[in-house]
């Protein structure tokens, strides 16, 4: 995908290019050790990297009772504290969707473990976006600058302050002119370029926001219903006979990769597959039991699931960056997918929207994950063979992007992915 409409080239960079910061801790006061300061001393002991797979619970502390569990590492805060202290919220980057998803695996840590710093973090790098009259400098021209929008409706929850229910509704409001195929699916950007396109990528920039922006304001009339359309939409246009999607259709057929009688996308790119995953998960969680395309899209989720079942890798339990085609020597397996795909298992399966075996497909892929993250002899984590920004594509364009170390797609959705499954 070009999951990134604001780069000039229409690629995006992988994580900003800055030197490591020290950022200013928060004294903590002296407590028991808890999981996050068991993780603190495991990680600053451990020589250079190592995998987080590969890492056991410390030994119990001299007297204590015999069988009693010790914590494991909790890689969520590990991940979030290592990439705090290479980024200020001045430094991170821009209004995108890549550092927007990180920041909300962010966020969900914050829920967690409370920690005061995780959100402050959060609220300082949106408020240089929005200013106090809740105005926003972003014309939302594509479904890519609507996925920050979720940090909106989650600081106006947890601060109350209106600028951010304000900036939250002009996005809202957007959609009100946003063009759509014929069929009413939101095109991938308001570009010639991208007209008549739809892009698996982009259920997951605008239906997560529309579902909790609904919710958060009162508005869950319209947005419980649209979310629904858009993955239904997209999904009778992009879901083929493996259960896989397609990477993007072109109502047009007329850009150069679409085939000429479906108007589809040549190959299943697992970030844009990932998306997809994680977006129906969410939006089913959403909207009520009697929604009327609930059905639908239980349907599509219960034959995107076996797919994903089909075509994990036996052998890591992660996923092919070009999913349907593992056994090409060249082809390589992909950890944000591979964070997607076992996210949405995880929650399909917990939830009941699937059979409760896709636990264990979950499972395999959680471990494929954890042995892509590393500590390294400075003590932070460093995820690896993250796929950076992407356009629509041939196998070959797909297998030659460069598999970066710390991109944000790759924090994101490990973060995601983590909080989900740490406790399994």
């Amino acid at each position: 995908m070009n999951e990134n409409v604001f780069a000039a080239s229409r690629t995006e960079p992988s994580t900003p290019r800055t030197s490591d910061e020290s950022v200013r801790r928060r004294r903590r006061p002296r407590v028991a050790l808890t999981a996050v300061a068991l993780t603190t001393a495991i990680l600053t002991a451990l020589p250079a990297a190592v995998p987080a797979s590969a890492v056991a619970a410390p030994a119990p502390p001299a007297g204590a009772a015999v069988g009693r569990p010790v914590a494991a590492p909790d890689w969520s805060t590990a991940v979030v504290d290592s990439t705090t202290a290479r980024y200020t919220p001045s430094t991170i980057g821009g209004w995108s969707y890549p550092v927007g998803l990180y920041l909300y695996g962010q966020y969900l840590t914050y829920k967690r473990t409370h920690d005061p710093r995780y959100l402050t973090y959060i609220k300082s790098y949106v408020d240089r976006f929005v200013k106090s009259d809740g105005s926003i400098d972003q014309s939302f021209d594509s479904l890519d600058s609507m996925q920050a929008g979720r940090l909106l409706v989650v600081l106006h929850h947890e601060t109350g302050q209106d600028r951010y229910r304000k900036a939250a509704k002009k996005i809202r409001d957007r959609l009100n002119t946003y063009p759509r195929t014929s069929d009413g699916g939101f095109w991938h950007a308001d570009t010639s370029s991208r007209a008549h396109q739809l892009w698996a990528d982009g259920v997951y920039m605008v239906n997560p926001f529309l579902v909790e922006y609904g919710k958060e304001f009162g508005d869950r009339a319209y947005t419980d219903d649209e979310a629904a359309r858009q993955l239904a939409v997209y999904g009778s246009h992009l879901q083929v006979a493996n259960g896989l999607l397609k990477h993007a259709y072109d109502e047009s057929r007329t850009v150069s990769w679409a085939d000429p009688q479906t108007g589809l996308a040549p190959e299943h790119w697992c970030r844009a597959v990932g998306w997809y995953s994680m977006a129906i998960v969410n939006v089913l969680d959403a909207i009520p039991a009697n929604q009327t395309r609930r059905a639908q899209l239980l349907g599509i989720l219960g034959r995107l699931a076996a797919g994903l079942e089909k075509y994990q890798d036996p052998a890591s339990g992660r996923w092919f960056q070009v999913m349907d085609k593992g056994d090409r020597a060249d082809n390589w397996t992909e950890t944000s997918c591979s964070s997607m795909f076992t996210y949405a298992l995880s929650r399909g399966a917990q939830q009941g929207y699937l059979d409760p075996h896709f636990a264990t497909v979950a499972r395999r892929g959680y471990e494929g994950v954890l042995a892509k993250l590393s500590v390294g002899a400075d003590g932070r984590t460093n995820l690896a063979d993250i796929t950076v920004g992407t356009n629509v594509g041939d196998y070959a364009y797909y297998i030659a992007r460069t598999r970066a170390t710390n991109d944000f797609h790759g924090l994101g959705a490990f973060l995601i992915m983590n909080e989900q499954l740490r406790g399994d």
